[in-house]
């Protein structure tokens, strides 16, 4: 007789830690919805969501996956499986070169992170509310471009910066096999 936990995973599709896991985030999901409906202003909060969900789904992911598709084809990526027939893993170094870091997330982990951080600040950036801004704290939205783009340049610095350090421990231990 097969153990219960094997069968589990092979029925669930996952572990059991998975499924609770799940049961806690629905469970959390479902009381904040619960608390939201009891708010004058659900209707609104509801319709945003869905516009949001909808706006990523039709709009920011066909540009975001294209714009990753054009990168990796700037870098000579192809997709999960490459030419070569090489595992996923295999993607983190560049073609030819055994182990050789890879640019690819390096420029994907800032432009992401400058692009949420653009979508969450826009009203500010775009110093859209300004009284309002100004009213409930007394200062204005002037700072909110440059903050951005200082913010964006320290992403790409720091990400760039450590692309140079992977590449030079890279050459010391493939300098030194060979």
């Amino acid at each position: 007789m097969a153990e219960p936990l094997p069968r589990f995973r092979a029925a669930y599709g996952s572990s059991l830690q998975h499924l609770v896991l799940l049961i806690v985030c629905f469970t959390l999901t479902g009381w904040v919805a619960l608390r939201i409906a009891e708010e004058a202003t659900a209707g609104r909060m509801l319709l945003w969501f869905v516009g949001a969900a909808v706006a990523h789904d039709l709009v920011l992911f066909p540009i975001y996956a294209s714009a990753d598709r054009v990168l990796r084809g700037v870098l000579g990526r192809s997709g999960p499986a490459g030419p070569d027939g090489r595992s996923p893993a295999a993607h983190h170094s560049v073609p030819g070169r055994a182990g050789q870091p890879s640019p690819l997330n390096h420029i994907r982990v800032p432009v992401l992170a400058s692009g949420l951080l653009f979508l969450v600040y826009l009203p500010g950036i775009l110093r859209q509310g300004q009284e309002t801004y100004l009213a409930a704290t007394g200062q204005n939205q002037h700072p909110y471009l440059a903050r951005w783009l200082v913010v964006t340049a320290a992403l790409f610095l720091v990400s760039g910066v450590w692309y140079l350090v992977r590449q030079i421990r890279w050459r010391r231990v493939g300098g030194s096999a060979r």
